[in-house]
């Protein structure tokens, strides 16, 4: 009997006809997609520790996420491992990690003590963060690689979970009572609105670690480390506000030069 006529025979791969296109097997790059892999995991930790009321390791495991996720793309570069399925998986990742794992903490934290208010609170900021990844992967090609549009995810995170450990750190979260859930409720609300904002931030990925830089320069980055190591809650919290309120600050600036160029004469 033809095998061709009896459809119950497969047919291997080594016997397809040769004018017939083989499919490849394709695999994963393994060395990036581990890195993403732990931003998925501290995510997913920081969600199990803030049900267990552990919220300092909770905001730890969303900081560590944030390290991860910064070293899975330049790991990828780096490596020339880049593909298609860490681009995706990383979105995936990130919105586990920056978006569901910070509203589940200050939901748990402070905002479940509001009722209807706080459970909507967190529903925005995490809504805002898959909107915010979204608008960002449909941009990629087209948008100014040295500026975000919106503020990015990961930064907006360490607002929601940085302003946690702080407090807990401190001792302060069983003092705030509802003057300080509702504080908690806007800052929460203020920083699901950043993201989906279009307020210009810097990117920092024209940086080049492979070329010299003035001794100067590594000179403020060991004093930089050393004032985190000091207080890392308070320096961590403080460096993202800074970048946050950097945002309206840049974008001002680039409207003002915009609105210039537009009045110069043209020859």
């Amino acid at each position: 009997m033809n095998p061709d006529e009896d459809p119950d025979i497969i047919r291997g791969e080594d016997e397809l006809d040769d004018d017939r296109p083989r499919s490849r097997r394709r695999g994963v790059f393994l060395l990036p997609n581990l890195f993403t892999t732990g931003v998925l995991f501290s995510g997913f930790l920081a969600i199990v520790s803030a049900i267990d009321g552990e919220f300092i390791t909770a905001a730890i495991a969303v900081f560590v996420a944030m390290v991860l996720d910064t070293l899975d793309g330049r790991v990828a570069r780096m490596t020339d491992t880049q593909s298609e399925f860490g681009a995706q998986f990383d979105s995936l990742s990130d919105l586990v990690s920056f978006g569901l794992a910070p509203a589940l903490v200050v939901y748990l934290w402070q905002l479940q003590d509001l009722g209807n208010f706080g459970w909507v609170a967190a529903f925005f900021f995490a809504t805002a963060a898959a909107l915010r990844l979204a608008r960002f992967n449909s941009r990629l090609a087209v948008t100014d690689k040295r500026f975000f549009q919106g503020l990015p995810s990961p930064a907006s995170a360490a607002l929601l979970v940085g302003t946690v450990w702080v407090v807990e750190d401190l001792g302060l979260a069983a003092e705030l009572g509802a003057t300080g859930a509702v504080a908690v409720l806007i800052i929460t609300v203020l920083a699901g609105a950043a993201m989906v904002s279009n307020l210009t931030y810097f990117s920092f990925k024209d940086m080049d670690f492979r070329h010299r830089v003035p001794f100067l320069s590594m000179l403020g980055v060991v004093g930089a480390l050393m004032l985190a190591a000091l207080d890392p809650p308070k320096m961590l919290l403080a460096g993202f506000v800074v970048y946050a309120l950097s945002g309206p600050l840049l974008t001002l600036v680039r409207w003002q030069r915009h609105r210039r160029r537009g009045r110069a004469p043209q020859a």
